[in-house]
């Protein structure tokens, strides 16, 4: 390969031109790398207990709302989707809960 500055010969694996200097390809740095796909495991957590244990399941999703508004990425949707789906099943079980005990 060729440096694309002073037009030496250089080895391929080469980062910087060892004439003259110039960076000759850009190396990935920790900051430069690709975003990791954050899990919220919280709206996971709250959407499962939603079915068992209300209460429970109530306060996990509405956690787990919150902390979707705290990052971005491609998962937001389903998480958003997961701790909303996790709220309203379990204030539907919650208040099935207890109207059976009222009536019985």
């Amino acid at each position: 390969m060729f440096c694309k500055n002073c037009g030496k010969e250089i080895d391929d694996g080469a980062v910087v031109c060892p004439n003259c200097g110039v960076a000759v390809s850009t190396v990935p740095t920790a900051t430069q790398s690709a975003p990791v796909a954050q899990k919220n495991t919280i709206a996971l957590v709250g959407f499962i207990f939603s079915f068992l244990i209300g209460l429970v399941g109530l306060i996990c999703s509405i956690v787990g709302l919150n902390r979707v508004k705290n990052f971005t990425g491609p998962n937001d949707v389903t998480y958003k989707g997961l701790a909303i789906a996790g709220i309203v099943i379990s204030a539907v079980n919650m208040f099935l809960g207890f109207m059976l005990n009222f009536l019985f």
